[in-house]
């Protein structure tokens, strides 16, 4: 990736931190964006102290001028966009397991916040990053989504993992329309992931076991399981691949059955 020129965005923690550090240490120039100030200037700070080339943008991804002008500030700083790891996203809701996340108990405002988000925010940078990507005729765009889906998961929130098989679906699609102009659409499904994506704080341990027995390497995954799937897919090694959903999750996929007893009984 020497020299290639990429944004990352989500960029203040987890997958995005870990995005950017990899791509940093392969020699890419690295835009980090996040709507935490501190955590993506910290992030970023880091790199430049360890010699990388990168810089740092605070933006709100539900906020359509804000990502305008992201894409814009990389631009006027680089002159182009080769790779856009577009991996901002939410949850910390109930799932339908939890007090408060059944179908009838979700407030609309908390379904609304993440698909504001994890939908609305990509299609606001997919956008903005197709546009230049299609006037330069090259570029490669990847996608965090989600196991969550590919599959009913009652783990997950109803918001999470509703616009997770949105983003799926809007993958696929961009990817037909930029094949033409030489740029690729790809999408990466991580299983469970250790960050932050669901709120501060350790995970009860019920939950986390519940979660290990569903995946066949019996183990959370970690940001860095991700990166090499990802330098894959922005790299040339991948040039014949577009509008993939690539799984990495230990193996929960392949051990797909979730049986009754996963769910509430009967009242």
């Amino acid at each position: 990736m020497d020299g290639q020129i990429v944004l990352v965005t989500g960029a203040g923690s987890g997958i995005g931190q870990a995005l950017a550090n990899a791509s940093a240490g392969k020699g890419a120039v690295v835009h980090l964006a996040d709507v935490a100030a501190d955590a993506v200037r910290k992030a970023a700070a880091e790199l430049t102290d360890a010699g990388y080339a990168a810089a740092a943008h605070v933006c709100d991804v539900t906020d359509p001028d804000a990502v305008r002008a992201l894409t814009g500030s990389v631009i006027d700083a680089s002159g182009r966009l080769d790779v856009a790891f577009l991996n901002a996203g939410i949850n910390g809701v109930p799932s339908m397991l939890q007090p408060g996340g059944a179908i009838d108990e979700l407030p609309f405002e908390v379904w609304r916040r993440v698909l504001a988000v994890n939908l609305d925010g990509l299609f606001h940078c997919l956008q903005q990053c197709a546009g230049i990507m299609k006037e330069q005729h090259a570029g490669n765009i990847v996608v965090t989504a989600s196991t969550a889906g590919l599959r009913a998961e009652p783990r997950v929130s109803y918001p999470y993992v509703a616009s997770k098989s949105a983003v799926i679906g809007l993958v696929r699609q961009a990817a037909l329309e930029l094949a033409r102009f030489g740029v690729r659409v790809n999408a990466i499904a991580p299983g469970p992931v250790v960050t932050n994506i669901g709120g501060n704080g350790p995970r009860p341990a019920s939950s986390v076991a519940a979660w290990e027995d569903s995946i066949a390497m019996r183990r959370w995954g970690h940001p860095s399981d991700v990166t090499a799937l990802a330098l894959l897919l922005a790299s040339d090694d991948s040039s014949w691949m577009t509008g993939g959903i690539h799984v990495v999750d230990g193996g929960a996929s392949a051990l797909s059955q979730i049986t009754s007893t996963t769910l509430p009984a009967p009242d």
